[in-house]
């Protein structure tokens, strides 16, 4: 180290350490120079930060939303489902061959139109009411959604949606009515999606076609008809607006309940369709001012025809399956609406004139004891429990009764049951009330509507609710001969959907109406002829004993003609005898009667059952010339675009027995109207054929016959079979609903007569011996006979009957018959039901 040079300082030293502090602590205070870009660094530092947390947030909104979508798309419906599938409930009408309605036939009413046919104030004006961006947004309202949430998140709870009509299609038609944030997602999920997959108008079709626009009735289709009974093609703007303005709340809005509120919610509605460019103001002006008449409403005729409704509705089931259910049907029955009238009418009166003849109308007098011990057979009321299913008719007491609540009560057996007295004004023609109608101790004729109680004896048990079985039923039907068109069908009194239909569905014992289907086979062997005398005396059949309805003068036998003119049962059963029971069943099955016959005597008197249908079909078939047809109950049916439904096809027609032999039967039922038990049916003037019946001990009344345009069968009986009583037959209880009904009918037609076939022959007779008359005798008549069946003898000049037994016309010693079934038509093979539906 040099002289001067000082020595190094030593940088361990505690002088050293303390000069460094001081100038560390002074650098700091110096200010530092400014660096170049150092705010734009760190401007973008954080600018990165933030946008990679947008990124993270975003990427989790999107994340949370696919998840959330994902969640809410596990089970929903498919949108598929209404692309081309969409089957609604619609209304199905039934209507009378001339277009009247009978029924309709519904869940939702409902007509499904397509938007093509509406015109384009309907479709303005439900937009301008409902949703005017409906084709420009695609299917959500986020404006409205987003304002409808803050009102729904102030209140704690959904009050407020802000649909559109996507959304509505989407809550009406696929998804439940909750509300609920849940269906709100799915819902809004749904509408992007089905914007995506079908056009705007498929989407307002499905929306005009769904809505509900009040007093039950779905879709602008049937509003329009309600309201203002027109379709709505022809809907004006003013009745446009009208019905836009009801789907807001229907209830409120209806014309039929406030015409004020609905002319003021019109107006806003056309005033929004001005507003948003659709009408002009003048457009506007005049359709506010415009006068709207509210169409009546009209009701099916519920009561006309419901047995041939229940028939409509049991043929489309059978036609189409479970696609009937939907509806949208039209089905044109084959029903005339004035005989129909005429049918129930008649068949309500002759009913009303027999409980006035046996005194069936109230007041009802509790039972005297005293003239109960001296009668036989005095009234007891029913002891034990009913059964409903049984369908019985039972003889129950009145135990009390209640003016106010219009109600009879009473004890069946262990059952405490009511009636509604309102319901049978034709036991109660006077309006008497229930205490007077029937006092507490009257015995009256009941049935069960509803199952009795499981413990019937409790205190606590219900009522059951009866029904009043005073007087008998009836049955009427009428045939078009020609075509086998049901022109009118009745089955009970009431007329009340869902009644028995006695017509088609009970079987009964048609008595002497069975006799013509004997003779018209016995006439087919060419055995007998209208002119071949038959006996007439009890006791003369070797192990049966048929009586005879009335006694007949002395004992001599009688033409074929006459037996069946005067219903002589004897006669009856020496033709069937000869012709042979065995014989008559199959010719009976090709004329309609399906039931089960006996191949017995008594088969000749009708003591086998058929329905008033097939009676009437089979005599529908002798005034055809022999040729049978099924009845027919439907016309057509159209689908809900109107294209006609393809029918099962109907059996061919069959010929059952030759023009001739038909002709000829016809003429004896002539008889029967011109001078027998039918003669009542004489005083219409008009060319007729028929017979009466009546079964044992009158349990069954009826009249079956025919004009050459209808053939109508007429049946009164009581549904447990009680006899009808001592004085009434065919002729009584039966006939003159027949001949009410048969004037209304033909009322304007000319009277026709029946044809004759060329091959018919008609001879001069003598009645006494059925053989040819003699040169200028008095008393001689003309006769018809089939081709080569004609009598070759002539009749002794006063030798009488006795004599020309003697000789070759012993009608009482035939031979056994030669024609056997064999020769009948073929007949087609037996049929599931009794009852041709087409």
């Amino acid at each position: 180290m040099g002289p001067g040079t000082m020595p190094p300082e030593d940088p361990n030293s505690d002088a050293s350490i303390v000069e460094l502090a001081k100038a560390k602590a002074a650098a700091k205070l110096q200010p530092k120079p400014k660096e170049p870009g150092r705010v734009r660094k760190l401007l973008w530092k954080w600018t990165k930060r933030a946008a990679l947390l947008a990124f993270v947030l975003a990427s989790a909104g999107v994340l949370t939303v696919v998840l959330v979508i994902r969640h809410y798309e596990a089970g929903l419906p498919r949108i598929t489902d209404l692309q081309g599938n969409y089957h609604p409930p619609q209304i199905t009408r039934v209507l009378a061959r001339d277009g009247t309605l009978l029924a309709e036939l519904y869940t939702e009413r409902r007509t499904v139109v397509p938007i093509e046919s509406l015109p384009p104030q309907i479709k303005l004006a439900v937009l301008a009411a409902e949703d005017a961006h409906f084709y420009e947004h695609e299917g959500l309202n986020y404006l409205g959604m987003l304002r409808a949430m803050i009102v729904n998140l102030r209140s704690g709870r959904t009050r407020q949606g802000a649909s559109t009509i996507t959304q509505q299609v989407v809550k009406n038609l696929l998804l439940d009515p909750e509300r609920s944030y849940r269906r709100k997602i799915r819902e809004v999920i749904l509408a992007r999606q089905l914007e995506q997959e079908l056009p705007k108008d498929k989407i307002l079709e499905l929306y005009l076609n769904h809505i509900y626009f009040g007093h039950g009735r779905y879709g602008i289709e049937e509003a329009a008809r309600f309201y203002f009974g027109c379709p709505a093609r022809n809907l004006s703007l003013a009745q446009s607006a009208m019905l836009a303005g009801l789907i807001a709340s229907p209830e409120s809005y209806s014309p039929r309940h406030s015409l004020e509120k609905a002319n003021s919610r019109r107006r806003f509605v056309l005033e929004q369709m001005r507003d948003k460019g659709f009408i002009n103001a003048a457009q506007c002006e005049g359709s506010t001012k415009e006068m709207l008449h509210i169409a009546p409403t009209i009701e099916a005729q519920a009561q006309l025809a419901p047995e041939a409704v229940e028939i409509a509705r049991r043929t489309l089931r059978k036609a189409l399956g479970e696609a009937a259910l939907a509806g949208g049907y039209t089905v044109v029955t084959t029903i005339d609406p004035r005989m129909q009238a005429a049918a129930r009418k008649a068949a309500r009166d002759n009913l009303v004139a027999f409980d006035k003849r046996h005194g069936l109308q109230a007041p009802f007098a509790p039972i005297d004891p005293a003239k109960s011990k001296k009668s036989k057979h005095p009234p007891k009321p029913f002891e034990g429990t009913p059964r409903f299913t049984d369908h019985k008719v039972y003889v129950g007491e009145v135990t009390d009764t209640d003016d106010t609540a219009g109600l009879i009560l009473m004890r069946v057996g262990t059952v405490q049951g009511s009636i509604r007295l309102s319901d049978y004004d034709r036991y109660n023609p006077k309006n008497l009330p229930p205490s007077t109608f029937s006092p507490k101790g009257a015995l009256l004729r009941v049935s069960l509507l509803l199952p009795e109680p499981e413990n019937p004896t409790n205190p606590t048990a219900q009522r059951v609710p009866l029904r009043l079985e005073q007087g008998p039923e009836a049955a009427m039907v009428a045939i078009d001969v020609r075509t086998r068109e049901v022109l009118a069908l009745v089955g009970n009194f009431e007329g009340t959907p869902g009644g028995l239909d006695r017509a088609t569905q009970a079987r009964r014992q048609p008595g002497s109406t069975f006799k013509p289907i004997v003779y018209s086979y016995a006439l087919h062997t060419r055995r007998f002829t209208a002119a071949t005398l038959v006996e007439t005396r009890p006791g003369t059949i070797a192990g049966y004993r048929p009586m005879n309805f009335e006694e007949l003068d002395g004992s001599k036998p009688m033409r074929l003609r006459e037996a069946l003119a005067m219903s002589v049962n004897v006669a009856a059963v020496h033709v069937a005898q000869a012709v042979g029971p065995a014989n008559i069943v199959p010719w009976a099955k090709a004329l309609g009667i399906s039931g089960n016959l006996g191949a017995d005597l008594s088969l000749a008197l009708g003591a086998y059952e058929a329905s008033p249908i097939e009676m009437a079909n089979a005599y529908a078939t002798f005034a055809a010339g022999g040729l049978y047809d099924s009845p027919r109950f439907i016309l057509r049916i159209y689908d809900a675009s109107g294209k006609e439904v393809s029918l099962p096809q109907a059996p061919p027609s069959r010929r059952v027995m030759e023009e001739s032999e038909a002709y000829l039967i016809t003429s004896l039922l002539t008889s029967v109207v011109d001078h027998g038990t039918g003669a009542k049916a004489k005083a219409l003037g008009r060319p007729l054929a028929g017979k009466t019946g009546t079964s044992n001990e009158a349990k069954d009344a009826w009249f079956v016959g025919f004009s050459t345009d209808i053939a109508t069968a007429s049946w009164v009986g009581f549904d447990d079979s009680m006899p009808l009583g001592s004085r009434e037959a065919g002729s009584t209880a039966s006939l003159p609903a027949w001949v009410q009904f048969m004037r209304a009918a033909h009322e304007g037609r000319p009277p026709t007569d029946f044809p004759r076939p060329s091959d018919i022959t008609a001879l001069m007779i003598d009645p006494e011996s059925g053989l040819r008359a003699w040169e200028h005798q008095d008393n001689a008549m003309f006769e018809y006979f089939l081709p080569g069946t004609e009598p070759s003898e002539f009749a002794v000049q006063d030798a009488g009957v006795d004599a020309e037994l003697e000789g070759g016309a012993d009608a009482l010693s035939l031979p056994p018959v030669e024609r056997d079934a064999g020769t009948l038509p073929a007949l087609p093979p037996p049929e599931s039901s009794a009852l041709p539906l087409f």
